[in-house]
């Protein structure tokens, strides 16, 4: 089941580009939107199915490239599962949000479907081979999302994202081929790597093949200074290539951190976790210190991201403490990491999509061109406010229950971070409801000058479809968290009990 929800979509995208150039709409976004919730379906049958004991299930492995010790290897636990659904849910609400495009709607499908299918392996990936194939495979699909239909910078946007991670997923190869020749028997299998710990007593190996993964995963993420790349490229995307760049690309790294950098070197991590906990608490206040000097609503929103993904390296990294006393506060802060995963994929995909929704309508993203937007769409003007109470950690909200878990597992092991961090969780908030006010209350302006008061119609049918599932989904697990908590935490346990090795 798990070899067909990776790769339906790609099986899908290939039909679709076969089909004629003039293919109607209405086929094209029912094929796509079918596709897409034919994988959500399939992975709630398989959650459903899932037994929360933080084992791998569903693996299938085949021999691929045996003579150097690859194969084709998946399976999920409760670390990958919860990720996979929540790919399954963002690429559904853009197939709904696309209903409208006009522009070569078919090869925009295709390539949506394509990504997908690089996403979903990834997470499903037991070989690192196969990971680094999902995950170079990823770049050149949303490469070609931010070029083909980007806005007037795409093309320079679109090959500085490219490059960066690019060359970040040399360096993750890099990596990968220490711990293959490190293993005895040579092989890039992660459930054996993990098993055979093949670097445990090699310090200086260790230290270098722990900095090549984590240069790769970093840049992916991203985390400062890696993270140049991010701005240009979420404001020069298309909405739906941002939800799924913010919501679903840059977990891959933190999901890397999580696979391969701790069970794979816990030695080294354990050694320099707290270079990792500095870099965390960094991204928080640099994220948001320069989110706030923006005047840019998708760029705002893309420096809130590199602020988030802070916290959950803030979170790993304080995994990296092994003293009994801290055991339940670094268990939390694991699970609370992967949480956040979730929460940020849900709350950031919505942002992004609305923010396309504004420019839609006004054709620029300057925050400083629009006022009392509530008065012409009260449902738009709704959801961005939820969007952003929800991005800001309110009670209620899933980003409360991750960001609560992350700063009570962080605070135990490393009071200094998680106060630093709670520093950066009031700058997000003061910034983030800056731009709400500014731009939806007070009196009408909008692009155009006051005389020309052009309209700013409120959310389509399949806008609101494609958010408002989201922000529920934000409410549930903010209200609800234990059906996700009891898949995540056995596996944040077993995560720890390797790093203890």
């Amino acid at each position: 089941m798990l070899t067909a929800l990776v790769f339906l979509p790609a099986v899908v995208a290939a039909v679709l580009v076969c089909l004629p150039a003039r293919t109607p709409r209405w086929v094209v976004t029912a094929v796509w939107a079918g596709t897409a919730a034919a994988v959500l379906v399939l992975t709630c049958i398989m959650w459903g199915h899932y037994a929360d004991d933080g084992g791998l299930q569903y693996e299938t492995q085949a021999r691929w490239i045996p003579s150097v010790g690859i194969s084709y290897h998946v399976g999920v636990d409760g670390l990958s599962l919860p990720l996979i659904a929540v790919t399954a849910v963002l690429f559904l609400a853009c197939a709904v949000f696309a209903a409208r495009r006009n522009h070569r709607l078919r090869d925009f499908a295709a390539l949506f479907l394509f990504l997908e299918t690089t996403c979903l392996g990834l997470f499903a990936a037991l070989d690192l081979i196969v990971f680094f194939v999902f995950f170079d495979l990823s770049i050149v699909a949303m490469y070609f999302v931010i070029g083909g239909w980007g806005h007037a910078d795409a093309a320079r946007a679109a090959l500085k994202f490219f490059l960066y991670t690019f060359i970040g997923s040399l360096a993750l190869l890099l990596g990968f081929i220490g711990l293959y020749l490190a293993a005895e028997p040579h092989t890039f299998d992660m459930v054996e790597l993990t098993r055979q710990d093949p670097l445990a007593g090699r310090t200086a190996y260790g230290a270098l093949v722990l900095l090549a993964v984590a240069v790769g995963l970093a840049v992916k993420t991203p985390t400062v200074p890696f993270h140049t790349w991010l701005p240009p490229a979420h404001t020069e995307a298309p909405a739906e290539g941002s939800a799924i760049l913010a919501g679903v690309l840059l977990k891959m790294g933190t999901y890397g951190f999580l696979r391969i950098a701790l069970p794979m070197l816990p030695q080294a991590w354990r050694s320099y976790g707290l270079v990792f906990v500095v870099v965390g608490v960094v991204s928080v206040l640099y994220g948001a210190l320069v989110a706030l000097a923006q005047t840019n609503f998708k760029r705002m929103v893309a420096y809130t991201s590199v602020n988030h993904m802070g916290y959950i390296l803030l979170a790993i990294g304080a995994a990296a403490v092994t003293t009994a006393d801290t055991r339940a506060a670094r268990q939390l802060a694991v699970t609370g990491a992967t949480y956040q995963m979730v929460s940020h994929a849900l709350l950031t995909g919505a942002l992004f999509l609305l923010a396309g929704v504004l420019h839609e309508r006004g054709h620029t993203y300057t925050m400083t061109a629009y006022s009392g937007i509530a008065s012409r769409a009260p449902l738009f003007a709704a959801l961005t406010g939820l969007s952003v109470f929800g991005s800001l950690g309110l009670p209620g909200f899933s980003g409360f229950i991750a960001e609560l878990q992350i700063l009570a597992g962080s605070l135990d092991p490393r009071p200094l971070a998680a106060g630093l961090a709670v520093l950066g969780i009031l700058l997000t908030a003061a910034l983030l409801v800056r731009a709400l006010q500014g731009m939806f209350l007070g009196p009408l302006r909008l692009p155009g000058g006051p005389g020309a008061a052009p309209a700013f119609p409120d959310l389509h049918r399949h806008e609101a479809a494609a958010i408002v599932p989201l922000l529920v989904l934000a409410v549930v697990l903010g209200l609800a968290p234990r059906f996700v908590l009891d898949v995540v935490e056995p596996a944040s346990h077993g995560v720890l009990e390797l790093l203890a090795r």
